[in-house]
């Protein structure tokens, strides 16, 4: 090869370099004559929505979002989970919240939440799914678990038709709403003879009630007695019991700051259920 066939190389290499790190540096949607003649405050006003000041997404690339999925381990499909016994006992401990979506009292707690970095199993009836998706969305975009507590929230015993109504109906709800399907089963009330659980099971679903609960239910408790009776009872590998729904759940907003504070002060680490089925030894 001659010195000046080298020299020809040299020279496109270095061109197709520079024309590489222009694109690079010009703002998707803008033309590289455009981009090259204005300056970055012009190209950054391009990129935004000029009434909103927000990102224009068409001028953005696409990412794709996977939908959470909340699957269980084989070994807890089909059965009834109280607690975990986590690895080495390690001190961790999973909050689930019932009966939500609900006006005012879930926004509260899933500010108390964020700001805690906590993550929480959340239990869904369909009927506040219904009344309430963009709270659904919301606990979904946080990181947050959910599971079915059914449409009605019934106590009743049923046949099967209409477990399997209560119960289908509802996951069809939360796909259709957040994209997330669920394996995650509690029962109204805890109940596990009324047709419900046995039709979770036969679904391979987990049917997930409580090893702790705080008895937010009580109409004639105050919120420490909430607190106390979660940080009293609390063990590694526990599932606690909390309410965001169902009825007025404002002193669970003023008793969950104090639950979360004095759980990280006994050294707990906070997990989601599907987490906490994963730790089992």
């Amino acid at each position: 090869m001659t010195d000046n066939y080298l020299k020809r190389q040299q020279i496109i290499s270095i061109v197709a370099i520079a024309s590489s790190i222009t694109a690079c540096s010009i703002a998707p949607g803008i033309s590289p004559q455009s981009g090259l003649n204005q300056p970055l405050s012009k190209i950054h006003t391009a990129l935004q929505d000029p009434a909103k000041g927000q990102i224009n997404a068409h001028l953005l690339p696409s990412a794709k979002v996977e939908n959470p999925t909340f699957t269980v381990p084989d070994k807890f499909q089909g059965k009834t989970v109280y607690k975990v016994q986590p690895n080495n006992n390690e001190k961790v401990i999973a909050l689930s919240i019932d009966d939500g979506p609900w006006p005012k009292t879930t926004p509260e707690m899933l500010d108390i939440l964020k700001q805690n970095d906590v993550k929480a199993t959340f239990f869904w009836v369909g009927q506040a799914l219904e009344a309430n998706p963009d709270l659904a969305k919301r606990e979904v975009a946080e990181g947050h678990a959910i599971g079915n507590h059914t449409w009605h929230h019934w106590y009743r015993r049923m046949d099967e038709a209409t477990a399997k109504s209560e119960i289908d109906r509802t996951a069809d709800l939360i796909y259709k709403t957040t994209g997330v399907k669920t394996s995650l089963f509690r029962p109204p009330g805890g109940f596990l003879n009324n047709g419900l659980a046995a039709y979770a099971k036969s679904q391979k679903d987990a049917v997930i009630m409580w090893s702790l609960t705080s008895a937010d239910t009580d109409p004639h408790a105050k919120p420490q007695a909430f607190v106390n009776n979660v940080l009293k009872g609390a063990k590694p590998g526990f599932i606690v019991l909390m309410h965001d729904g169902g009825g007025d759940r404002q002193r669970t907003v003023e008793a969950l700051p104090q639950i979360i504070s004095g759980l990280k002060q006994q050294g707990y680490r906070f997990v989601t259920i599907p987490e906490l089925l994963q730790m089992e030894q």
